[in-house]
């Protein structure tokens, strides 16, 4: 207002007024600030001021031609509404002005192109003007009426660029919008709109026909009823593709068919068009035939669904889309069910006929959601007259039975690879949970995996979805949250472009939060939720879980990334991990030694391994070979007589090892949850910077407030489980198993014994015993996760003397290569 010419107004502008759907005090903000910005009226007599609040308007609606105008017509809805029962209305006096001074300006504009030379040449200011009085009529259609016959005009524009289709398609909507509101209009007035239509329908593109179609509709169907005008129209079309079917099916390829392959696509563009506009059933259309037009259509564009060329399916299935908001009930046919559902789960079918199939439910969902809107405003018109029990809400019943069809196959669609997929299932599911068409219990897993998508538009609609159910219906986030993690798992996988890497659970990015931290983030005010979702995360390492290494994996990662805010979340999970690992790790071991055969030097029973190994084929296969990539170093921390010790207990060992190596893989594949949890563990201890008695002296039961204090998060400590890494990556199913694997595999084997054994050392022993158990102790882990330096080991092990915990500061090295 001040500085009406600074150059950076428009930018301003457009950052400002995207926030109007903020929370109320910004929403209050950006509404008043416009208000004085464009909606004061201005003095007559101030020209300039005129011209420059014009030039403004345009230059913000200009510079959000690609991302959409929603933001300006819900100013223009708020401003408007806040001052609906006021007697002085500056607003609305506003509006009248502005449009009044916006088609002023456009005449203007006009002559002066006509004066130069550049006649013809439509520019991005006009395209600007008229759209900004689109988006006037759209929420003010009266504003208008007294222009219209200045705009008709526009509709004959001679098109030859993108612009010219813009003015045209714009002049179009805000005719289809105001003519229904003339009061007595001219006959040749309407006449010359309904021709000029009719000849842009014959003759221009797929944006122009969809627009001009609709603006015929509302003139023929509540001005002028000329229906047979539109009826030889439909005609011609229909009798074209009637015509196209039969040579299709005499010959295929016969050259007749392609040489006329343009003329079928635009018949089943229009054809579809104008059904949805038009019911082509009514006696005024079709007289006393007893032909039934809207199955005859639905016969001639399913024949053309299942054409070989793809552009012409594409072209079948949006008529049949166009069709269906008209007559919705053809959506129950069963051949529409079977296309739909098929084009939908096929994952060999092509991306744009997903694509397309999506669009069709979208718009579909968009015009029941408008016209119920309408309804609604009629509705409350008449209130005061009707009886409630007359208003039956038939329409709503028919597409939530629509939506329960093709609800699986859509969400479905989300574990496609391409985000256009994805993007379009996000929105029908956005749309068919605004309208409450169906129980959202249903979506809420289905939306915690989107929520972990790349792109952060679909990220934060998906997670804004959440919001609000969770505002509905405590709870039910809580009871799929689990479910909902491992249907993240696999659209990260459906994502992943290189399936040599191993899916990960954190954003590779500066911040590498975990990707499901906006669940957790719902979750963690809940305690009791809280702790009932991390105990079911943790249980699915316990060895009888028999969850796929990458899975664990990826949960581990947002185990370690999660947004924990107090002491007592990680505390928690450290807590339980060491239960988790006190009966998985006795499991493991017991398994492994139940496999071994008995040998000249060991007294053991050549136990059944039957069992273990029909578990273990079972998929553990694939990932044998783990350890051919571990490097094997077995620490020298002691002196050379335990080493041999050591050395003698692998090859006594290797001896009893049974001919058959499932076992051996077995123990390889389950032991990845078991170094998981010790990574995980490690990880929270170094981030959180909790010593082992702090750990120790933990207890669930302990009321809130003793750990509620706030964590100091160390910087660059990153969660890198190099073990488990290292085994997924070595992925060499079908190779033998090596001498040398089998070695490293028996000296995990050993570490883990040795670490079970030490895992509750007694609090009662002399200090210098409990210093040597915890020494084997630390050794162990230190040799499990990949080996540390003996120094760490010798100077952690210092303060860790009098803990009970089981498992020493040995592993900070691990952490630092």
């Amino acid at each position: 207002i001040e500085q009406p010419t600074f150059p950076k107004i428009t930018e301003m502008c457009v950052k400002m007024i995207r926030r109007v759907n903020d929370e109320e005090g910004i929403k209050k903000l950006v509404n008043e600030t416009f208000q004085k910005l464009w909606f004061t009226p201005t003095p007559h007599n101030d020209k300039e001021a005129m011209t420059r609040k014009i030039l403004n308007i345009t230059d913000v609606v200009a510079a959000c031609r690609d991302t959409g105008y929603d933001w300006f017509e819900q100013l223009l809805q708020n401003l408007l509404k806040s001052e609906e029962d006021a007697s002085y209305k500056p607003v609305k006096k506003a509006c009248t002005q502005l449009v009044d001074n916006l088609v002023e300006h456009i005449i203007k504009y006009e002559e002066s192109l006509s004066d130069s030379d550049n006649k013809g040449v439509n520019s991005g200011r006009l395209v600007a003007c008229i759209t900004t009085l689109f988006l006037f009529s759209k929420i003010r259609p009266q504003l208008m009426v007294k222009h219209v016959m200045t705009m008709q005009p526009y509709l004959t524009t001679k098109c030859s660029t993108q612009n010219d289709f813009m003015v045209i398609c714009n002049v179009a909507k805000i005719l289809e919008l105001v003519v229904p509101l003339m009061e007595h209009p001219s006959e040749t007035f309407l006449a010359t709109i309904e021709e000029d239509l009719m000849k842009l329908i014959i003759k221009y593109g797929m944006t122009v026909v969809q627009h001009c179609v609709s603006c015929l509709g509302a003139v023929v169907n509540k001005v002028t009823q000329n229906y047979k005008f539109v009826w030889a129209c439909f005609n011609r079309y229909y009798g074209a593709l009637s015509k196209l079917k039969s040579q299709h099916q005499e010959d295929p390829n016969s050259t007749i068919v392609t040489a006329n392959k343009p003329a079928l696509l635009r018949s089943l563009f229009t054809v579809g068009a104008l059904c949805r506009h038009f019911d082509f059933d009514q006696e005024d259309f079709k007289g006393n035939s007893k032909v039934n037009i809207k199955d005859k259509v639905l016969e001639l564009l399913m024949y053309f669904t299942k054409h070989s060329d793809e552009e012409v399916q594409t072209k079948a299935i949006i008529g049949l889309g166009f069709a269906f908001i008209q007559h919705p009930s053809l959506m129950f046919e069963q051949e529409v069910k079977t296309l739909y559902n098929s084009i939908l789960s096929d994952k060999t079918c092509s991306v744009n006929l997903k694509i397309q199939v999506l669009k069709n439910l979208q718009t579909y969902l968009q015009e029941e959601d408008t016209r119920m809107q309408q309804a609604d405003r009629d509705w409350k018109k008449v209130a005061k007259q009707e009886d409630l029990k007359e208003m039956g809400d038939i329409s709503s019943g028919m597409s939530s039975s629509i939506m329960q069809l093709y609800l699986k196959q859509v969400l479905e669609a989300f574990f496609h690879n391409q985000s256009s997929v994805r993007h379009f299932a996000l929105n029908v599911i956005a749309l068919t949970l605004n309208q409450g068409l169906i129980h959202p219990v249903q979506c809420v897993p289905y939306l915690i995996a989107m929520g972990t998508d790349p792109e952060p538009s679909m990220r934060n609609k998906a997670d804004q979805q959440l919001v609000e159910i969770d505002k509905k219906y405590a709870g039910f986030i809580h009871m799929k949250a689990v479910a909902g993690m491992k249907m993240s798992y696999q659209v990260q996988q459906a994502i992943n472009t290189c399936p040599k890497d191993p899916v990960r659970g954190f954003r590779h990015d500066e911040s590498s939060s975990a990707l499901c931290s906006h669940l957790y983030s719902m979750i963690r005010g809940n305690r009791q939720h809280r702790r009932a979702f991390l105990i079911s995360l943790l249980n699915l390492f316990d060895d009888t879980a028999k969850t796929e290494v990458n899975m664990l994996l990826y949960i581990a990662d947002n185990l370690a990334c999660f947004p924990y805010q107090t002491q007592e979340e990680p505390l928690f999970i450290m807590h339980h991990i060491d239960i988790t690992l006190s009966v998985s790790g006795s499991n493991l071991l017991q398994s492994f030694k139940e496999s071994m055969v008995k040998d000249k030097k060991k007294d053991r029973k050549p136990s059944s391994d039957e069992e273990t190994e029909s578990d273990s084929n079972s998929g553990s296969e694939s990932e044998s070979e783990e350890e051919a990539s571990k490097p094997r170093r077995i620490r020298k921390r002691v002196n050379s007589d335990s080493d041999s010790d050591e050395e003698n207990d692998i090859n006594a060992v290797m001896k009893c090892l049974p001919e058959n190596s499932a076992p051996l893989i077995e123990f390889a594949n389950v032991s990845q949850g078991i170094l998981l949890l010790l990574m995980l563990k490690q990880h929270l201890k170094n981030l959180c910077g909790f010593s082992d008695s702090k750990i120790q002296k933990y207890s669930p039961s302990e009321s809130a407030k003793v750990y509620d204090k706030a964590i100091n998060r160390k910087t660059g400590v990153h969660f890198h489980p190099k073990q488990t890494l290292d085994f997924l990556r070595s992925d060499m199913a079908n190779s033998k198993i090596t001498e040398e694997v089998k070695r490293s595999i028996v000296k995990q084997y050993l570490d883990f014994k040795l670490l079970m054994e030490h895992l509750d050392p007694d609090e009662e022993e002399e200090d210098g015993e409990v210093s040597a158990s915890t020494n084997a102790r630390n050794k162990a882990i230190t040799s499990l996760l990949g080996g540390g330096s003996p120094k760490n080991n010798a100077a952690e092990t210092e303060d860790d003397e009098s803990d009970g915990e089981d498992r020493g500061g040995g592993t900070s090295g691990v952490r630092r290569r």
